[in-house]
């Protein structure tokens, strides 16, 4: 249901398959999974949920800029408008980390942006800037029962993780080195690993769209809300199965062994702007491969979101909902689900070939009455 593009735009050009990551999968899923990046052993604000500020349109600073003119395309967003009876619903699709060259974003986010009356995250952004946000993170993956993260893992796991903690001693330092990786749950590592790996390539999670566009919204003075607290993110990393957990560890391990590859398709999809892209090569391959984890922190909270953006469909004006770029496309996502409910939904894309790209609603179904 999602538009096709036309092939031959240079922005279009369809990147190779890549096998995605469980801890990959979680940080595009969940915000809070930037955090792992703090410094393990210090009580102080991660660097990477100090967002930089929201930088004027005249473009003199160095840090990046929403909605104003550069010499590099802006990446095309996955940008949907539903309608609703006195306004419209605007779904944006994130990408958790980013680079400075991501930036400006383009005039479509622009414009939703400066005439959206609230913007909704997966996490508020007081939450997401707090400093205590890196610390929750830490302590539910600290390991209480004396163990040592050796003592669970494969032999050959805990040697890739002193070969990949060599590698990064210097990153390491601050923290204790790589003696204090002993002191974590797999899944707390396999995240610190894995956003380690995007950090050398400059995808940092301080650049995410999220924290830029809360970050403008805050200083525009638009209110602002989330769809589910941190608490509830931590909780489902913190709640996988120890295989799982280990799983992820041996992956990212790989991963950082195996370059970049990976990595860069997948931001070049999401630059791309190719919904179905996205889909066939993240979606169902995550859901596929890990469908427990995939139902776990896509589709059952996609479901439990419907409620509250139904909701929101009922109010006035125009709100504006940034959420990471996999809870949006494919049939899962929160776009067909709202156009299967009778919601009249349209792509949002100056940059996209098709001059239709409205998802009818299904005429048995109707649109659903002021407060229902």
């Amino acid at each position: 249901m999602t538009p096709d593009f036309e092939q031959d735009r240079s922005y279009m050009r369809r990147p190779a398959p890549f096998r995605l990551l469980r801890s990959c999968a979680l940080l595009i899923c969940l915000f809070a999974g930037g955090a792992s990046q703090a410094e393990l052993p210090l009580l102080e604000a991660p660097a990477t949920l100090l967002s930089p500020m929201v930088v004027p349109a005249d473009g003199l600073q160095e840090t990046p800029a929403i909605g104003y003119g550069a010499l590099a395309p802006a990446p095309v967003p996955l940008l949907w408008r539903v309608s609703g009876e006195h306004g419209a619903l605007y779904l944006l699709g994130s990408f958790h980390f980013l680079t400075p060259a991501d930036y400006p974003l383009s005039e479509d986010v622009a414009r939703v942006i400066s005439g959206a009356g609230e913007v909704v995250f997966e996490l508020a952004p007081e939450e997401l800037h707090s400093p205590t946000l890196g610390l929750q993170m830490m302590q539910a993956g600290l390991r209480s029962d004396g163990s040592k993260l050796d003592d669970e893992i494969p032999a050959q796991t805990a040697t890739q993780l002193r070969a990949w903690a060599d590698a990064n001693a210097a990153s390491l330092q601050g923290a204790g080195g790589g003696s204090s990786l002993q002191l974590f749950e797999p899944w707390f590592v396999s995240l610190l690993v894995t956003t380690t790996e995007l950090g050398r390539f400059g995808l940092e999670a301080k650049l995410g769209m999220d924290a830029q566009l809360a970050r403008q919204a805050q200083a525009a003075g638009t209110p602002t809300a989330g769809l589910e607290s941190a608490q509830q993110q931590i909780e489902l990393l913190d709640g996988m199965g120890r295989v799982e957990q280990t799983q992820m560890l041996q992956e990212a391990l790989e991963q950082a062994g195996a370059g970049p590859e990976s990595i860069q398709a997948l931001h070049e999809t999401w630059r791309a702007g190719n919904a179905d892209a996205l889909w066939q090569e993240m979606g169902l391959d995550m859901q596929a491969r890990f469908p427990a984890l995939y139902a776990r922190i896509n589709t059952e909270r996609n479901d439990a979101w419907l409620p509250k953006l139904e909701q929101m469909l009922q109010q006035p004006g125009d709100i504006l909902v940034v959420v990471g770029a996999l809870h949006l496309v494919g049939p899962d996502g929160v776009v067909e689900k709202l156009a299967a409910k009778g919601y009249s939904v349209e792509r949002v894309c100056s940059a996209c070939a098709p001059p239709d790209t409205t998802l009818p609603a299904t005429p048995a179904q109707v649109q659903p009455e002021t407060g229902s």
